[in-house]
């Protein structure tokens, strides 16, 4: 039976994210962005509310939030800012593997630090001259004895510089392609791994992104994730759930476009009246609450499938290409709206707009998502 009501848990879940968001995170957000500073003690309140790092599961001394939770947390948090969501985002997505595929004994050695600080973790599966052919990577992986050594370069990866460790994705035998891939932790502070940071981005300036080079690192083989050949199937595993989260801050993006639009048009008169009297305006207004609502039911379809335990890749890519696609175009609406007051900081719509094009590209292009729709049409 269908249920389109909240239950009293995920009410509260999501009005803790909702008065987070609106009380630390949405004051600062356009400080941050200004400054491309990253929020260290924000994440480390966040920590401390239980919003970072949610999905570590309860007997790793996490919140094991579902996703359908998780989609809640992220649309509140995306609202205020999605640079800020990001960062919490992307550790989750470094979390995911090692929920997926490791082993108990490595579940509690990685995880467990996670939980007893505001530490970050990381995916590092994007090259310089690979990113949506996540299959034709570069870095190597070569095994002697019970080490594994890695050498190559990882590209825009997200907390890459101030994750306690990172979920690496290389090639232990390049003829092999996809099926010669291995997932292996890399822990900070492993010598041979440093972390470049990337300035100059458009938006999302807060969230730290990091191009990573791996000289010679070695590490020890039970890092591995499950066995090698097993790592590009790993990654798609992983981001068939955590496309849902971006999507749900996508949501999160076009609720707040559309309620800054719904605000400037009452207060912005002209011909004598607020300029929302205006049909044109209204209809602008209308399709961005279209687009919120249908957005929003399509990626709780697609984390509720997930916590189903049927995850689908075609849904989570409906779902972050659909809502990436509304919310950029809501965004850019808002701007319109508002006129040259949108095109300078002094109203948050310029930033919305830069910050939600990304949503587009990581965690594979919309491009991308439209190849796994059509693929699952056609087998």
């Amino acid at each position: 039976m269908i249920d389109f009501e909240l239950d009293p848990q995920q009410r509260q879940i999501r009005d803790v994210a909702r008065r987070f968001a609106r009380d630390e995170v949405m004051p600062h957000a356009a400080a941050w962005d200004r400054e491309a500073s990253y929020p260290a003690g924000t994440v480390a309140a966040a920590a401390d509310l239980g919003l970072l790092n949610v999905g570590v599961p309860t007997e790793h001394g996490g919140l094991g939030l579902a996703m359908l939770d998780e989609a809640l947390v992220a649309e509140e948090l995306a609202y205020a800012c999605m640079g800020f969501y990001t960062i919490l985002m992307a550790s989750d997505l470094g979390v995911t593997p090692v929920v997926l595929a490791g082993t108990s004994e490595q579940q509690e050695r990685f995880l467990r630090p996670l939980t007893e600080g505001p530490r970050l973790a990381a995916f590092a599966l994007s090259e310089p001259d690979n990113g949506s052919d996540a299959a034709a990577l570069r870095t190597r992986a070569r095994i002697e004895g019970d080490e594994i050594v890695l050498d190559g370069s990882k590209m825009w990866i997200s907390n890459g510089a101030e994750a306690e460790w990172v979920v690496v994705f290389a090639t232990a035998d390049p003829s092999a392609g996809h099926r010669g891939v291995v997932a292996v932790v890399v822990e900070r502070g492993t010598p041979g791994l440093r972390a470049q940071p990337i300035h100059g981005k458009l938006g999302q300036r807060c969230a730290p992104t990091a191009e990573l080079i791996l000289d010679g690192v070695r590490v020890p083989r039970a890092n591995i994730l499950g066995e090698v050949g097993d790592g590009f199937g790993l990654a798609m595993r992983t981001l068939d759930r955590t496309r849902i989260p971006v999507a749900a801050g996508s949501v999160g993006v076009a609720r707040r476009a559309l309620d800054e639009a719904a605000r400037y048009a009452q207060e912005r008169h002209a011909f004598g009246a607020p300029i929302n009297r205006l049909q044109a305006i209204q209809f602008k207004l209308a399709d961005m609450a279209i687009n919120v609502e249908t957005s929003r039911w399509a990626t709780w379809r697609a984390a509720w499938l997930v916590d189903q335990g049927r995850p689908d890749a075609a849904a989570s890519a409906i779902a972050k290409c659909y809502a990436s696609d509304a919310a950029f175009a809501a965004a850019n609406e808002a701007l319109h709206v508002h006129g040259g007051y949108g095109y300078v900081d002094e109203y948050p719509v310029a930033k919305l707009l830069r910050d939600v094009k990304l949503n587009q590209i990581y965690e594979g292009t919309n491009e991308v998502m439209r190849l796994v729709i059509a693929r699952s049409l056609v087998r």
